[in-house]
């Protein structure tokens, strides 16, 4: 089995999310920026330059949201003979300098801010999903979320 540990920002302001387009080996939805650790990387590190690189922006990250796994079947990923073993470290994140703009020769091809009543209509990544719901159990300013 594959291993892979990758890192991703929840980037929210003035009611607008951040969110990059995948777009790989025929395979394409909007998701968080971020991408796989490098090396002795750490994730928020990894978090960090990904966001740069997908989307212009320097980040900060303010806390861990949660991490999520999956198992991948072989028999769904591309030019693979044994499954991958997915987890993802979500983390919330703010923009801190740089210019939006989006990655050339990656695996996103756009970056762009979408108000959040848009997300449910945009084709996307479940990681997006499952992000946003930690997110929201887990308010900016620390309060319980309301019930």
């Amino acid at each position: 089995m594959d291993i892979r540990i990758a890192a991703y920002g929840v980037i929210i302001r003035d009611g607008q999310i951040l969110l990059s387009h995948w777009n790989e080996h025929g395979r394409s939805g909007w998701t968080l920026p971020g991408g796989g650790v490098e090396g002795p990387e750490h994730p928020l590190e990894a978090a960090r330059r990904e966001i740069r690189e997908e989307t212009g922006y320097e980040a900060s990250v303010d806390r861990l949201l949660g991490i999520d796994t999956m198992v991948i079947p072989a028999s769904k990923r591309h030019s693979a003979t044994s499954p991958l073993y997915a987890m993802r470290v979500i983390y919330r994140a703010s923009v801190i300098g740089g210019a939006l703009r989006s990655e050339v020769d990656g695996s996103s091809d756009e970056a762009r801010w979408f108000p959040l009543d848009e997300v449910p209509q945009l084709k996307r990544v479940s990681l997006l999903d499952i992000a946003l719901r930690l997110n929201a159990a887990e308010p900016a300013d620390g309060r319980p979320p309301a019930r």
